[in-house]
């Protein structure tokens, strides 16, 4: 149920509402804009009185939702979330340039990596420590050790560090972590959702392989679910039947989302398209179609990357790659 206030309705009386609403064992999300006051409720609205609650002189309009995702949705929140990143804030018109190699390898790869991306332009490092590998035989990441990496790389650059996590029992690993990510095969583990809705480190949440929008938005609710709210999405390519690049990259997914839900919305054409040179096309028309961000993979010698060589770029084909997306993002604010 959404319930709108009207303008300059005395806030004390509005405490009043939500403290009553709360009294019935449901849950309350405010949503304060310039001139509108939104409050969520989430829970068993059959209990509430619609008309009782209408016939308040505070209230505007009484609204149920039908949608199973409540936290995530657009209604509850009109205005888009802006999610920061330990000073690198995401979404309402900021952009995140995030960029790394697949997985962490030493100590001179991550660095050399980390200084040239910076000076292309990205705001934040990824790199993987924990890696999800469909074989068990290939490389599984540095574990820990990539962790320290990572906070050294971001020691030495300033730039937040993106990493994803596979385990909840890992998250005390993770208390130095600026973003943590959850990758495409852990978006319904919801025991690992539950555990990081009772942080309050932002989220980047990763679309499944074979998975609608509205589950990834149900994943979201998850975290959101638990308290924590600052959560960025990511699509990263569904499983179709065609084999020319490794997923098929949905950007229709940009708008649906900025419609349905105030969360950001990042794209990631590495994994999408598996393929180095397409990367720059699928990048451009991202930013195009209105993205919050990119997560890009960069590795200084891709053909001996331990993992994901094929689909990483160069830094100086980073450097154009982020070129290029500002001169889209700067034409389409002209």
């Amino acid at each position: 149920m959404i319930i709108i206030v009207k303008h300059g309705a005395n806030e004390e009386r509005i405490q009043d509402l939500i403290h009553w609403i709360e009294s019935q064992n449901l849950i309350t999300h405010v949503s304060k804009g310039e001139f509108t006051t939104i409050v969520g409720v989430i829970g068993d609205t059959s209990k509430l009185d619609e008309d009782l609650i209408m016939g308040l002189d505070i209230v505007d309009s009484v609204k149920r939702v039908s949608e199973p995702f409540k936290s995530a949705n657009r209604k509850f929140h009109p205005l888009d979330s802006i999610i920061d990143v330990s000073g690198v804030k995401v979404g309402g018109g900021n952009f995140a340039m995030i960029a790394g190699p697949c997985s962490v390898e030493s100590h001179d790869q991550i660095i050399s990596i980390a200084q040239d991306v910076k000076a292309a332009g990205a705001n934040m490092l990824r790199g993987g420590a924990f890696k999800p590998r469909t074989s068990p035989y290939d490389f599984q990441g540095l574990k820990a050790d990539g962790l320290e990496l990572l906070l050294e790389a971001k020691k030495i650059t300033g730039l937040p560090i993106v990493t994803e996590i596979m385990n909840a029992n890992h998250l005390p690993l993770f208390e130095n972590v600026d973003l943590i990510q959850v990758g495409a095969r852990n978006m319904q583990n919801f025991e690992l959702l539950k555990e990081l809705g009772h942080t309050k480190k932002p989220i980047l949440l990763k679309r499944g392989l074979a998975n609608t929008i509205k589950e990834l938005l149900m994943a979201a609710e998850y975290i959101m679910s638990g308290g924590n709210e600052n959560i960025i999405l990511c699509e990263r390519g569904i499983r179709t039947f065609e084999t020319a690049t490794r997923n098929t990259l949905d950007l229709s997914a940009i708008p649906v989302l900025h419609e349905l839900t105030h969360l950001p919305v990042v794209i990631d054409p590495s994994h999408a398209t598996g393929v180095a040179r397409y990367v720059k096309p699928m990048a451009v028309a991202a930013a195009a179609a209105g993205c919050d961000g990119l997560i890009i993979e960069v590795h200084n010698d891709p053909p001996h990357a331990l993992c994901d060589g094929a689909q990483s770029l160069r830094p100086e084909q980073y450097e154009d790659v982020a070129k290029s997306v500002n001169k889209v993002r700067a034409a389409l604010a002209e």
